[in-house]
């Protein structure tokens, strides 16, 4: 028996990095779990290739939820294919750190967008399909303590979903349903590799200050949305989970 058995998981974009992680893990302990992409199909598929593979079950499904069509649809997509919904990780967001000359009108509202309307819009959604003992995952950041230069719009997108997520969590806690955040430090992701932290001065200058001395994997967060999705976590609402190896 799982941990989650019998319950059915949305997580947005989950093609890839922390949210891939995060869905075959919800998957592994017994979830069924839509995996949400906003553009790579592939990746996408990918994870739901590799849940089917581990015994698991789980669709792909498309859609922009920095919008109300996409996100509604996804919703209403995962409550149709499995007949429920138990559990919304909000882990679709973007990021780009730009240094206050360059910041642009786009740049603000590509970032706050997908990383806090999506979110706002997905849990909208599917607040009418949740019932008691369900739970929302929004996955923030660790930069909400560390601030560092350059990210002032995407660490105020996360400072955003920190306030929202104490905030829902006392509108939906009348429901019996539950509200917290991950917040992790410096992950290795597809992401991170990409945007050129893995490897660079600025994860050596983290790693420097983490009592735990290493850079995170998607499995370290994975696991506490396990935890924040079962019944383990049943009088937690209103949190915020530091997942940095103990950088503060």
């Amino acid at each position: 028996m799982g941990k989650l058995d019998g319950k059915v998981a949305v997580v947005t974009g989950a093609s890839k990095g922390i949210g891939a992680g995060i869905a075959k893990a919800l998957a592994a302990a017994g979830a069924k779990v839509v995996v949400n992409y906003a553009s790579s199909k592939h990746g996408a598929d990918a994870v739901v290739a590799a849940i089917e593979k581990a015994g698991g079950t789980a669709v792909a499904v498309g859609a922009d939820v920095s919008s109300e069509a996409g996100a509604q649809g996804l919703i209403n997509e995962a409550v149709e294919t499995f007949g429920r919904l138990d559990i919304v990780v909000n882990n679709s967001g973007v990021y780009e750190f730009t240094p206050l000359e360059d910041i642009t009108a786009e740049h603000f509202h590509r970032h706050f967008n997908v990383n806090v309307l999506g979110v706002l819009l997905t849990t909208q959604a599917a607040a009418k399909h949740l019932g008691e003992g369900a739970s929302v995952i929004n996955i923030s950041s660790g930069v909400t303590r560390l601030a560092p230069a350059r990210s002032a719009v995407y660490s105020g997108t996360k400072g955003a979903l920190d306030v929202i997520t104490s905030v829902l969590a006392k509108e939906l806690g009348p429901k019996k349903i539950r509200v917290n955040a991950i917040n992790p430090g410096m992950v290795e992701t597809e992401g991170t590799i990409s945007a050129g932290f893995i490897g660079s001065d600025f994860e050596k200058a983290l790693i420097a200050q983490a009592p735990l001395g290493r850079t995170g994997k998607t499995d370290d967060i994975a696991d506490i949305a396990v935890f924040l999705a079962s019944n383990d976590s049943r009088w937690m609402t209103g949190e915020q989970l530091l997942a940095t190896g103990g950088i503060r």
